[in-house]
């Protein structure tokens, strides 16, 4: 989405295959061995596996910061052979544990880390992080939080993304309407998509996701939060967004019913991302991942933050992780070493303009090589500034299935099968069933 993969869905990276189940969380824990080497050679180097999860631009890009690494570090070496991509890594890394033969580093979903932590193979990364050149406090909130569970860091952040609208302007002038601001509305919204949207021309006002999947769920979570819910109760044994998610989903529900909507019925968004693409779709709900393909498709573009119903500034941010594993104190030292090095501001910048994602820092942020990417890139300082009102779905281990839970229900409201209450109704006993097994 990078989530890189999304890199991706969060871009396909978001069409994440959300186990959680009593089984795997069961696997989860019984991997209690450790992996079958300790990885140190005769010559005293140690290598270490990284089950990386990227392709194409994200493969070649930790491909290139794995060689400098290695020049700098020459006593460690980085395997990257083994693993999947990330949309499967979750039931890649389960069965691993289970087996108890798990890489050293993997690339996890920030909404998948809550599960994966609860295996005692995952190492607690706080002293590496509180111990690292660039003060922890220095990285952006919605960075820390998905990595913090219980206050402990469970992992470093990987990549770091935010939602905002991009608007194709070319539409916006042929149908009369201006681009809008910061401070819009859901209300707004309705309207702009309702009025760029044309039968005849075959344009749609704007587009979702209609799969049920994590991309179609996260896209509600700032609108759930803007309207005062919350994704798990303050009894944590129930949903905190029964009333504010069907007041979201009536927003949801006026957009299907004046058909501006382009539901994308594949995981991935990619028909949605390519319906944008081609010129047919007025707005889209994305992040900085899809802004090399919307270039590259010469669409003559302005990037606004999200609207609210409140009109203060509120957004999502859905981080993913590089994880750690304890494959004895060599190889887990030299793991802590390489992500710690991966999240410094020089490594982070290259990988993030590769990957198509945000610093993970203000001091990546201030790097010069940043600044003039940022400067480039139309729209990329929104995703970025959209990062100070930015917040992440809770490292809980029921959040799978309450995710799945809701995604039905967006799903049945898009559709036109269900009214938003009774869409509600069902999603929070679903989720209740999740949220009261004892963790």
């Amino acid at each position: 989405m990078a989530l890189g993969q999304h890199h991706p869905a969060l871009h396909p990276r978001r069409s994440v295959l959300l186990a959680g189940s009593g089984a795997a969380a069961t696997a989860l824990l019984a991997g209690c061995g450790g992996g079958v080497s300790d990885g140190v050679s005769p010559d005293g180097s140690v290598t270490i596996n990284m089950w990386h999860g990227q392709t194409d631009t994200g493969l070649a890009a930790i491909k290139r910061l794995v060689a400098r690494f290695t020049r700098l570090h020459p006593h460690i070496r980085v395997d990257l052979s083994g693993g999947v991509l990330a949309d499967a890594m979750l039931q890649k890394v389960t069965a691993a544990l289970a087996s108890g033969s798990y890489p050293d580093i993997a690339y996890i979903f920030g909404s998948d880390l809550a599960g994966v932590a609860r295996s005692p193979q995952v190492v607690d990364l706080t002293d590496t992080v509180h111990s690292a050149p660039t003060p922890w406090k220095n990285y952006w909130g919605p960075a820390r939080e998905a990595v913090t569970i219980n206050g402990r860091v469970r992992a470093s952040p990987a990549l770091l993304d935010s939602l905002a609208v991009v608007c194709n302007k070319k539409l916006f002038r042929q149908a009369g309407v201006d681009l809008p601001e910061a401070g819009w509305t859901w209300r707004d919204f309705v309207d702009v998509a309702h009025r760029l949207t044309d039968s005849g021309r075959g344009t749609f006002g704007t587009g979702w996701p209609g799969v049920g999947d994590e991309d179609t769920v996260w896209r509600l979570w700032p609108m759930v939060w803007d309207l005062g819910g919350d994704v798990i109760g303050a009894d944590g044994r129930s949903i905190g967004f029964e009333d504010s998610g069907a007041r979201a989903l009536e927003t949801v529900q006026a957009l299907a019913r004046a058909k501006s909507v382009y539901i994308d019925p594949k995981p991935g968004s990619e028909q949605m991302y390519q319906v944008f693409a081609s010129g047919r779709m007025g707005m889209v709900v994305t992040g900085p991942w899809q802004l090399p393909d919307i270039r590259q498709a010469k669409i003559d573009y302005a990037v606004v933050p999200l609207p609210s119903y409140s009109g203060k500034p509120v957004t999502i941010s859905g981080p993913d992780t590089w994880t750690v594993f304890d494959n004895g104190s060599a190889r887990s030292k030299a793991a802590r070493t390489f992500v710690s090095w991966l999240a410094q501001p020089d490594q982070d910048v290259h990988w993030d303009i590769e990957a198509g994602s945000l610093p993970l820092s203000r001091r990546s942020e201030d790097e010069p090589t940043w600044r003039a990417h940022a400067a480039a890139t139309t729209g990329l300082d929104v995703f970025t500034k959209a990062l100070d009102s930015a917040r992440v779905r809770p490292a809980h281990p029921a959040y799978a299935q309450v995710s799945t839970a809701l995604g039905q229900a967006i799903v049945a409201v898009l559709l036109g099968k269900s009214s938003p209450a009774q869409a509600m109704r069902r999603c929070a006993s679903e989720a209740k069933a999740a949220l009261v097994i004892p963790r």
